[in-house]
């Protein structure tokens, strides 16, 4: 996948669905989040969940947890398996939780959903893949992000629906305003 793949938003109809489509060297978390908090802090009504990833000592990642946009409270999607273990770390409970979120965001109508991604567990249909399709099918945007080795699945998830957006803020400001902006004129 080479940048010139990514469709960029148009002025004249902007797609309610987006994915930042990110590689191995990018920090789609911390980008979704800092984009979250900027919403956040102009007023939007952002609703569902980011990652944030827990560190040792060391700096290796030791646990992820979602925030839930709408309180803030935070929720772990990570069990503790013990070193050595190959199973999945991803706690079911956790899961569930973060998927209420979701609801939650969908339920109140909120003016953004965000889902912290779309990954190999979505793309083998757990994970948040319900949740993700019934926040697509509200109507509401949404934002999410994508790892280039998943963005085949993400294509046959969505059928090529939405946008691909560079791992940017400007491109993700951007989409937003370029949404938000045609929202207000419809008003």
């Amino acid at each position: 996948m080479t940048p010139h793949d990514l469709t960029e938003p148009t002025e004249l109809n902007p797609p309610r669905l987006a994915a930042i489509l990110y590689g191995p060297g990018d920090d789609a978390d911390v980008l979704l989040d800092d984009f979250v908090q900027g919403l956040l802090q102009r007023g939007v009504r952002v609703g569902g969940i980011v990652q944030r990833n827990t560190r040792d000592e060391v700096g290796k990642k030791s646990g992820m947890d979602v925030i839930d946009l709408a309180n803030g409270d935070t929720i772990s999607i990570c069990q503790d398996l013990g070193t050595g273990s190959m199973a999945c770390k991803l706690d079911a409970a956790g899961l569930a939780e973060a998927g209420m979120a979701v609801h939650r965001a969908i339920a109140a109508h909120a003016d953004l959903i965000v889902i912290n991604k779309f990954s190999k567990q979505e793309a083998s249909g757990s994970g948040l893949r319900g949740e993700l399709a019934d926040a697509i099918t509200s109507g509401i945007p949404v934002l999410t992000a994508v790892p280039q080795k998943c963005i085949e699945d993400w294509r046959t998830f969505t059928g090529d629906l939405g946008t691909l957006l560079p791992p940017s803020r400007p491109a993700m400001d951007a989409w937003w305003l370029t949404l938000s902006s045609q929202a207000e004129s419809a008003r």
